[in-house]
């Protein structure tokens, strides 16, 4: 069984990172566990964004969903708050004993492609989304397969 350890509140004094939700793990509902936090600017309770840790090693997540997903809100837009937020969540990643994270966006993400070259993930391929998954019917056809090598790399936002 998986084990959430508290890590409630996560600051680079820039922003904060507080935990939303504890995704249980349900292999039927293809869920993994994960952390959730909201991304907030430093010292305000406004939620700027969002960020998800996936921690397990699916065939689903390292090829389609990433270990790590974010969503920055249009007003916040531009702050690199997603690369930011990248970098406070290693330690959680680092402490269940991952050395390197797949993050994944659409070829045409430029905003998250560029949030992946901040923090010295490595663009490994784009692969074509397999047919028969839920993402391919809510019309993703490829994926960057972006390596983010987090237990010998920090990158800077």
């Amino acid at each position: 069984m998986f084990a959430f350890h508290n890590f409630n509140r996560l600051s680079d004094g820039i922003i904060d990172l507080t935990t939303a939700v504890h995704v249980v793990s349900d292999p039927d509902e293809g869920l993994a566990p994960a952390y959730g936090f909201h991304i907030h600017p430093h010292g305000r309770p406004d939620v700027a964004g969002r960020i998800y840790l996936r921690l397990v090693n699916s065939p689903y997540v390292t090829l389609y969903a990433g270990h790590v997903g974010y969503g920055i809100s249009p007003p916040y837009q531009g702050n690199r708050y997603a690369a930011r937020a990248c970098l406070l969540i290693r330690p959680v990643a680092l402490h269940h004993g991952f050395e390197e994270l797949w993050i994944t966006c659409n070829p045409d993400n430029w905003a998250s492609r560029r949030t992946c070259e901040i923090i010295g993930a490595q663009l490994v391929e784009i692969i074509e989304v397999d047919p028969s998954t839920p993402i391919y019917q809510d019309g993703e056809t490829h994926k960057c397969r972006y390596l983010w090598q987090i237990s010998s790399n920090i990158g800077k936002p």
